[in-house]
C-alpha cells in the first residue's frame, strides 16, 4: 500500500446541467476548495488539456468529456495566465475528427486553445514504473509543462469503470494502445501498467465529468445516465474511489483504483471529501459490473482455460450488426480473434479501410454476391478479452456476455 500521510482531498460538486455558466461556477468552487486554480497553472505555463475523445460522438450520447466541461476548465487556468492546448488519441481516427463531432473544436477556437500534436509518439524511459519501464507517449504529453486531465464517467467492459486514471491511456499514439492490450494480456496487467503511465505523466489536476455518465454497455455503446455531479482532485485514485461511490460499486474492484494505492499514485481509504454532500448524488441502480472476478489474472493454460470457461466474452449481436468491419480492424491479435467467415472478404476490410463513426445505413454486401454480408465471428481461444471490438463498435452491436459455467460460478 502506498504510504500517504495526508488524506487525498476530492471536491464534490453538485451540478445538474451543462448550462455554460453553471458549470463554470462550479468548477470554479471545486478549485477554490483545492486551493485555487493557481496551485495548478501558473502565468506562462503550457498547460495540456487531455479530454476524453474516444470517438467523434455527440456530447448528447456521453462518450466524451462535454464541451461545457471543457470550456469551464480552460477558463479558471487562461485566468491564471496559462497557455492551453488540447488532446487526445482515439480509439480510431484523428483527434480532430473526434474532437470535432463531439464538439471541442468549437470552443477550443472561440477560447483561443490550439490542438496539440497527439499522433508524434516519443519513446521515453521510466526506471521507476512497476509493471512498465519502457512508454511510447504523445509527445504533446511529455512536453507540456503540466497536464490538466478531463475524465467522462463510463462504465467499462475490461476495468468496470473508466476514469481518471484511465483517461491518460490517451496519451498513448494511434494503434499502440492496441499493443498494450495485448502484451498485457490480463486484467491487473493492464491496470498496473496504467497507474505507472499515470505515475510518469503526474497530471496536476483531474476534472471528471459526471454531470451525464455512462452506464451499461460502455464505454461506447452505453446508455446515458444523469448524475449531476463534478469531481475534482489532484488524486486520480481517490477520485475514482469517490466515482465509485457515486456508482455504487466497491472500489477495490476496479483494477486501477486497487493497483494506483499499491504502487504508491493515491489513496482510495484516506479521502476527504470537500463541497457537497456525495450522499444525495448516489445512484445505487446505476448499470455497471458489481460482480467479483478472480480468473483475469491466471497466466498460461489454465488461465486460457479459465478465460474460456468463466471470464465474460464479447458477443455479437446479428439483429444490429452492419458488417462494417471495424471490429475486425481493431482487434490487436494476430490472427484476428473476430473475423469474417469468407476468407476473401478480408481484403474488402482491411488496415487501410477507414473506420466507421456512426452506424451506417447500407451494411457492406459479401464478396462476389449481392447479399448483405454476414456479421463476423468470434474465435473464443484466440480471444484476449481486451473487450477493444465491443469498445469501438459504432453500431452498438458487440455486448459482454458470461459463459455458462461463469453465470453459474456467479450465482447469475
Amino acid at each position: 500500500m502506498g504510504k500517504w500521510q495526508e488524506p487525498s482531498r476530492v471536491a464534490v460538486l453538485h451540478c445538474p446541467t451543462y448550462e455554460e455558466v453553471g458549470v463554470e461556477q462550479a468548477i470554479g468552487r471545486g478549485l477554490d476548495l483545492l486551493g485555487g486554480a493557481e496551485t495548478f497553472a501558473r502565468p506562462g505555463e503550457h498547460i495540456l488539456l487531455k479530454p476524453n475523445l474516444l470517438v467523434g460522438s455527440r456530447p448528447s450520447q456521453a462518450v466524451t468529456t462535454h464541451p461545457a466541461v471543457f470550456r469551464g476548465v480552460a477558463r479558471h487556468l487562461k485566468r491564471c495566465g496559462a497557455v492551453l492546448t488540447y488532446g487526445d488519441s482515439p480509439g480510431f481516427g484523428t483527434t480532430m475528427g473526434a474532437a470535432h463531432r463531439s464538439g471541442l473544436v468549437e470552443v477550443a477556437e472561440a477560447e483561443g486553445i490550439r490542438p496539440a500534436d497527439f499522433a508524434t509518439g516519443r519513446s521515453v524511459s521510466f526506471p521507476d514504473g512497476r509493471q512498465n519501464k519502457q512508454f511510447t507517449v504523445a509527445a504533446a504529453a511529455l512536453d507540456a509543462d503540466g497536464i490538466v486531465s478531463l475524465p467522462k464517467l463510463k462504465a467499462h467492459g475490461l476495468t468496470r469503470m473508466t476514469g481518471a486514471v484511465k483517461n491518460q491511456f490517451g496519451c498513448i499514439p494511434g494503434l499502440l494502445k492496441s499493443e498494450f492490450h495485448l502484451r498485457m494480456g490480463t486484467m491487473d496487467r493492464f491496470g498496473q501498467m496504467l497507474v505507472d503511465l499515470n505515475r510518469l505523466l503526474q497530471p496536476r489536476l483531474f476534472v471528471m465529468d459526471a454531470i451525464v455518465a455512462m452506464e451499461g454497455n460502455g464505454p461506447r455503446s452505453g446508455d446515458p445516465r444523469q448524475l449531476s455531479a463534478l469531481l475534482l482532485s489532484s488524486d486520480p485514485v481517490a477520485l475514482d474511489a469517490v466515482a465509485c461511490r457515486l456508482v455504487g460499486l466497491d472500489p477495490a474492484l476496479v483494477v486501477t483504483v486497487r493497483w494506483g494505492q499499491e504502487y504508491g499514485l493515491g489513496s482510495y481509504s484516506h479521502i476527504e471529501l470537500l463541497g457537497d454532500p456525495l450522499e444525495p448524488l448516489v445512484v445505487p441502480s446505476f448499470v455497471i459490473n458489481r460482480r467479483p472476478g478472480s480468473t483475469t489474472g491466471i497466466s498460461g493454460r489454465w488461465g486460457r482455460l479459465a478465460r474460456n470457461l468463466v471470464v465474460p466474452r464479447p458477443a455479437i449481436r446479428p439483429d444490429l450488426c452492419t458488417a462494417c468491419g471495424t471490429c475486425v480492424r481493431v482487434c490487436p491479435v494476430t490472427p484476428e480473434a473476430v473475423a469474417f467467415a469468407e476468407d476473401p472478404g478480408l481484403a474488402a476490410v482491411g488496415p487501410d479501410a477507414p473506420l466507421i463513426a456512426e452506424p451506417e445505413t447500407n451494411p457492406p454486401t459479401a464478396p462476389g454476391s449481392s447479399a448483405p454480408r454476414r456479421p463476423p465471428v468470434h474465435h473464443y481461444s484466440r480471444c484476449i478479452r481486451c473487450y477493444c471490438c465491443q469498445e469501438m463498435c459504432p453500431q452498438r452491436a458487440i455486448e459482454i456476455d458470461r459463459p455458462l459455467l461463469g453465470r453459474i460460478l456467479h450465482h447469475a
